[in-house]
């Protein structure tokens, strides 16, 4: 195995919070169909309205599954720089390998996480549970990309 970094690595989301966000999403559409229903009982509305919007929300399901699997990538590593998405307390989102002071692995309550320190003073900070890949992969990963751009 070589230590040159590829020239682009994405990370997608873990199978248990992929689950969190269709999960998520068929509780919206239950509450959806049911407020419809009512309404459409109410004002006499030929139920096969009902029949159309269920087809649509398992469409709707289908897209965000597929999306959330296939084309959402939390992190992207690239041999320029990273960036990080849909992760709430990241800090900063996007920099450049050479805005890396270092990479290091910490565990703010009790979560694994991979810290980026910025020169500038700033962090990212990816929590390693939220991916589809082993934390100690990653975090070669982050190295290997880091290593390549000369830090």
């Amino acid at each position: 195995m070589s230590n040159a970094a590829p020239s682009v690595t994405d990370y997608r989301l873990a199978p248990p919070v992929m689950a969190r966000f269709v999960g998520a999403y068929l509780v919206v559409f239950a509450v959806v169909v049911l407020a419809f229903t009512v309404v459409a009982a109410g004002l006499g509305i030929n139920p096969d309205v009902i029949v159309v919007l269920l087809l649509l929300g398992l469409v709707g399901l289908a897209a965000l599954a597929w999306w959330l699997r296939a084309r959402l990538a939390v992190v992207r590593l690239t041999a320029s720089g990273y960036r990080v998405r849909l992760v709430r307390g990241a800090g900063v989102r996007e920099a450049r390998w050479s805005d890396v002071e270092d990479a290091v692995a910490a565990s703010p309550r009790d979560i694994d996480c991979v810290v980026l320190r910025l020169k500038q003073g700033g962090t990212t900070t990816i929590p390693v549970q939220l991916l589809a890949a082993d934390k100690d992969d990653f975090a070669r990963d982050v190295r290997a990309h880091l290593q390549a751009a000369g830090r």
